[in-house]
């Protein structure tokens, strides 16, 4: 509405900032910059990061032996919600002699937090962490390129996990893949101690009362190695075993894996809040970081 010329400047002048004001008010809500676009489910909370399962319903296929040739076959679990978007992904191999029996459960622990997951069998049972590492990458590839599952994924937001050998395997993928987003090695073995070209966010899970692959030789020196990783952690069971990671599954395993990843492959700073400071507690014999992350 035009203001009247022949008012006074004083009466001119309140006349406008009113209209202003008025303006301001009716016009719509300039939105306020976008979350980030990769978060998926609800804010987390302890109890919904040390819950055996999340928010997103799942469902399994089975990757037959005998349909691939770079790896051993395995099972996908996936969220079967799409709305959301599409989710990273991660592939876990287990130990020497063992199947993906004992690590499946982690695959719909972590899908229905809002990941696809592929648990892998090796090649052999035999397989050494190199192999396993190879292995990995190529569960990642198939679930990408070829896998039932391949549109509900993002290809670049990918990580990788193992238990023992696996987990060595999970080191040797993340050297030999830099784009990865995020390791979890779990009482990881290999015989290679430095990993000094590692650029990828790396956690690493030791047990203190590992006999097969003793933190002292494997998983601490494997962390202060991580010189050119980005973000790295390390963190040690109180009085477990080299087998904690498996079968049965625990709580602290899990917990602060699904926050690693979720952090780094999803960018999700909501859970730096498990991950920074670094966490204490009676099942944490000792925990060490690069904090802050964000």
């Amino acid at each position: 509405m035009p203001v009247p010329a022949r008012l006074p400047a004083r009466r001119r002048a309140s006349l406008l900032t009113a209209l202003c004001a008025a303006f301001v008010l009716a016009s719509p809500a300039v939105p306020a910059a976008a979350a980030n676009p990769y978060e998926r489910g609800p804010a987390p909370t302890n109890a919904s990061i040390e819950a055996a399962r999340g928010t997103f319903a799942i469902a399994q296929v089975t990757v037959a032996r005998s349909s691939v040739s770079t790896f051993g076959g395995g099972t996908i679990y996936y969220p079967t919600d799409t709305s959301a978007g599409t989710f990273g992904a991660i592939a876990i191999s287990p130990g020497f002699t063992a199947s993906q029996s004992s690590i499946a459960w982690l695959g719909p622990r972590l899908a229905s937090q809002g990941f696809v997951v592929i648990t892998i069998d090796t090649r052999s049972t035999l397989d050494q962490p190199d192999s396993r590492g190879t292995q990995l990458l190529a569960a990642l590839d198939y679930l990408t390129n070829t896998s039932s599952v391949r549109t509900r994924i993002d290809a670049t937001r990918l990580g990788v996990m193992g238990h023992s050998m696996g987990g060595g395997g999970s080191l040797a993928a993340a050297r030999t893949r830099p784009a990865l987003q995020a390791a979890v090695p779990m009482t990881p073995y290999h015989s290679t101690k430095s990993w000094t070209t590692v650029r990828v966010p790396t956690l690493i899970i030791g047990a203190e009362n590992d006999t097969v692959a003793p933190v002292s030789s494997h998983a601490e020196p494997f962390y202060t190695s991580l010189t050119a990783a980005p973000d790295k952690a390390y963190l040690e069971l109180n009085n477990a075993t080299h087998s904690a990671p498996t079968e049965g599954g625990s709580v602290t395993v899990a917990k602060y894996s699904l926050s690693w990843l979720k952090r780094f492959i999803d960018n999700d700073t909501r859970y730096d809040q498990f991950l920074c400071p670094a966490p204490s507690g009676t099942a944490i014999q000792e925990y060490r970081d690069t904090c802050p992350h964000s």
